[in-house]
């Protein structure tokens, strides 16, 4: 398809689009009014009830884990798709040779950007541990800490390259992580049946409120999901990257790879 006629369906569809666009933003209610109660009653047990004052934690890890346990179910076989897909036009061996886009060689970094990276990295990796283990006290989650881990080593690559990269983010330890965190979320659910509750029921100590020990079995489940996403999105990386990796005899003068 050529560049114009990409540029002609985009406008159809913008036009064919654009009145149940604003016809549905008319329509949305006022910021901050609901017609929902489901907000209001969380509010107003989740704190007695789990003794967590992080309300979306509670929501996502046990008022509805189940649904959690799906999502998390579903990243994991996005991750495994997008490898399989990735690894079999490449090859297995990270000596394969990968797919080369003309035109665009790696560039050699400059020693800022190195600089940045390496000072970056810690600290980032740091707030995603933070942010993750104070999943049941303050906003953030396994989630979301589990992106910022991932960022974090991410950053390894825009300061050290490719080389680097690989050898403190190997790929079949990334790929034990996500996996081991995505087990581990259906393992708790396994202690509710133990004792003859539910699936994913809590019957682990409450904790207290505000604490980062707070929440039960939450503690867990939510270590799991930090782990699940952390290693899927840096197995991603890892792929991606291998895609962009230059040979040893192909590599630009000052680059690596």
């Amino acid at each position: 398809m050529t560049r114009t006629a990409r540029l002609l369906l985009f406008a159809l569809s913008c036009l064919v689009l654009a009145p149940a666009t604003l016809a549905l933003a008319w329509h949305m209610p006022a910021f901050g009014a609901h017609p929902l109660p489901y907000g209001e009653a969380i509010n107003a047990v989740a704190t007695a009830e789990r003794h967590v004052t992080n309300m979306v934690s509670a929501v996502n890890f046990d008022y509805r884990g189940i649904d959690t346990l799906g999502e998390e179910s579903m990243l994991l076989c996005a991750v495994t798709g997008v490898s399989v897909l990735l690894r079999g036009a490449r090859g297995e061996s990270t000596r394969a040779r990968p797919g080369r886009v003309h035109g665009q060689p790696l560039r050699p970094r400059s020693t800022a950007m190195t600089l940045i990276g390496r000072v970056a990295a810690p600290v980032v990796l740091l707030f995603g541990v933070y942010v993750a283990l104070h999943a049941m006290s303050t906003p953030g989650g396994g989630f979301q800490g589990g992106v910022i881990i991932a960022s974090g080593l991410l950053l390894a690559f825009l300061g050290d390259g490719y080389r680097t990269w690989r050898r403190i983010v190997p790929s079949h330890l990334m790929d034990a992580i996500e996996g081991g965190g995505a087990l581990l979320f259906a393992l708790s659910g396994l202690l509710g049946l133990l004792t003859g509750a539910a699936f994913l029921a809590n019957v682990l100590p409450f904790g207290e409120p505000g604490s980062v020990t707070s929440g039960g079995l939450m503690i867990p489940i939510n270590l799991g999901v930090a782990g699940a996403v952390a290693g899927g999105f840096a197995v991603l990386f890892g792929e991606f990257l291998e895609e962009t990796r230059v040979e040893l005899s192909d590599r630009p003068a000052g680059g690596d790879t």
